[in-house]
């Protein structure tokens, strides 16, 4: 395992590409955001990556080649990844946002660079602090989404290691939610296979990109009430955290389960509840909370399968609002664990089409921006 100075930039870039793909004659010059979209302008990027070790029958060129040529291709039917965001000021007051597409200098980015020194196993870092070289792995890193009017709402990079490749993408939250995002890259691999075995290219899940608005306030754009940018972007100005991975094998969460059931005599907590409860009580213990503090837990949960019809599985964009949950810390920790498993679990259940419409109409009411930084102190 390499020896790695925690302030030392470890990764190279070899060469940075535009990927413009072909122009889909179904692409609209401009696509409208939802409410759910505009909430996100001051988030921060989603970052997925993963991690392979060398095939044994291919270069690196020949990787970085087949990844960069099959994401054009997924991109002719991504196409709002892209495009670039575009803030327009209306008369009387306020601002809309929309997505602009077919603009000279536009595209997604496409990294090939190189870590030095770098293997699977210190990327992996098993029962340590994740490496800080693990930024320099992603792209556009503590980049907020609202950047996508300058910057591209994709970014891809392929960092080669001793002994595999790192895949890492920043996707731009206002396109769309964690479900979009596995949607689009679950696409890239499939044409990749094709390509690979020289199949022809025929995706299993096209995308929609229809957005879904709700009735009764009039035609998009959704107008957000502030004069500039400067009133609700928000940069993080705290030093970054240490974070860790944690591992649970399947054996510990079946067990976990059983034992939140068991506890309550119920055979409805699922294994999401009881961990999301374990967790929530084991860092509350660990902050030494005092027994009368409020604690919450907060969770983004997905409305697509919720709404009433549901949205097609294909939907491309964000469909999710944050819900929370509270109660003391005493309570918390003074019951057992299906105790907070049970508080999570109605929290869930209660999320249904009439609250998640209550949700979207108290935003139409009053259109916002997010404060994400603010709300994750």
């Amino acid at each position: 395992m390499a020896s790695l100075s925690s302030n030392s930039s470890t990764v190279r870039t070899i060469k940075t590409y535009a990927v413009i793909p072909k122009t889909n004659p179904q692409a609209p010059r401009q696509l409208h955001l939802s409410a759910w979209d505009l909430g996100m302008l001051t988030a921060h990027y989603i970052q997925k990556g993963l991690l392979f070790a060398n095939p044994p029958d291919l270069s690196v060129e020949q990787i970085v080649e087949r990844l960069r040529s099959s994401l054009e291709e997924v991109l002719f039917h991504f196409y709002p990844l892209s495009g670039r965001l575009r803030l327009d000021t209306c008369d009387g007051g306020g601002v809309t946002c929309h997505v602009e597409l077919g603009c000279a200098g536009n595209g997604a980015e496409f990294v090939h660079a190189v870590a030095d020194g770098i293997g699977i196993a210190d990327v992996v870092a098993d029962g340590q602090d994740l490496p800080k070289f693990l930024r320099e792995f992603f792209p556009l890193d503590q980049f907020v989404n609202f950047d996508g009017c300058t910057d591209p709402l994709l970014a891809v990079q392929v960092t080669e290691l001793i002994d595999g490749i790192f895949v890492g993408c920043s996707f731009n939250h206002v396109l769309g939610d964690g479900t979009s995002f596995w949607h689009f890259f679950n696409a890239w691999a499939e044409i990749a296979r094709c390509k690979a075995a020289g199949k022809e290219v025929v995706l299993s899940r096209p995308p929609l990109h229809d957005r879904w608005f709700i009735g009764g306030y009039g035609e998009p754009p959704i107008k957000l009430p502030y004069s500039s940018p400067a009133e609700f972007i928000v940069r993080s100005s705290q030093p970054l955290l240490r974070e860790k991975m944690f591992h649970f094998s399947a054996e510990s969460l079946a067990n976990l389960k059983i034992r939140a059931n068991q506890e309550c005599d119920k055979d409805t907590i699922s294994t999401f509840q009881a961990l999301s409860a374990l967790m929530w009580r084991c860092i509350t213990r660990a902050r030494c909370t005092p027994q009368e503090q409020i604690t919450g837990y907060k969770l983004a949960i997905q409305n697509r399968t919720r709404l009433q019809p549901p949205l097609m599985p294909n939907y491309f964009g964000n469909s999710i609002n944050a819900i929370r949950t509270t109660t003391t810390a005493g309570e918390l920790l003074d019951n057992n664990l299906s105790w907070g498993a049970w508080l999570v679990h109605q929290l869930i259940n209660n999320h249904t089409y009439c609250a998640i419409r209550d949700l979207v109409h108290k935003y139409m009411d009053n259109p916002r921006v997010y404060n994400t930084v603010e709300n994750n102190k």
